[in-house]
This record gives structure tokens, C-alpha cells and sequence, in this order.
């Protein structure tokens, strides 16, 4: 899936899905980690993005949960 910041720029997520214990759920959604802890309440949970085909959703969940990392490089000169 391909998402547009405002100022026009984009990045294409793959639908990775996540891994649970030893299971691999993959092919239609996808599940991305924030760099951004959750800050209210317990301090086990991490701001994530879910996306499947037709929508798309920013949530907490565990820490540990095996969810994918795009990292992305911002330019110090900007």
C-alpha cells in the first residue's frame, strides 16, 4: 500500500503481516512499528500502524508483538 504525506512525498508498505510466537501471518495486511512509545497508562506498548487493502489504523499494542520496521532516513539539511 502506498501512503502521501502532505507534502507530496510517499513511501509503499508491503502487506508483511506479523509474527506471533512461531506463526507467520502475512499477505493481506500489514503491520508497521511508530519510533513512538505509548505514553499513557502501561509503558509496554508502542504506537503502530495497521493497514489492509481498504483501510488503514494507528493503535497501541504490545512491544514484543512481532510487527515489521521500515526505517526511513531523514536528511539533516531539511
Amino acid at each position: 500500500r502506498q501512503f502521501t504525506g502532505p507534502n507530496g512525498n510517499s513511501i509503499f508498505l508491503p502487506a508483511a503481516g506479523y509474527r506471533s510466537d512461531a506463526s507467520l501471518f502475512a499477505g493481506s495486511y500489514g503491520y508497521y512499528w511508530s519510533s513512538s512509545r505509548y505514553t499513557t497508562g502501561y509503558t509496554g506498548y508502542a504506537w503502530s500502524l495497521y493497514f489492509n487493502q481498504a483501510n488503514y489504523d494507528l493503535h497501541y499494542d504490545y512491544r514484543e508483538a512481532g510487527f515489521t520496521v521500515r526505517p526511513v532516513y531523514v536528511s539533516s539539511q531539511n
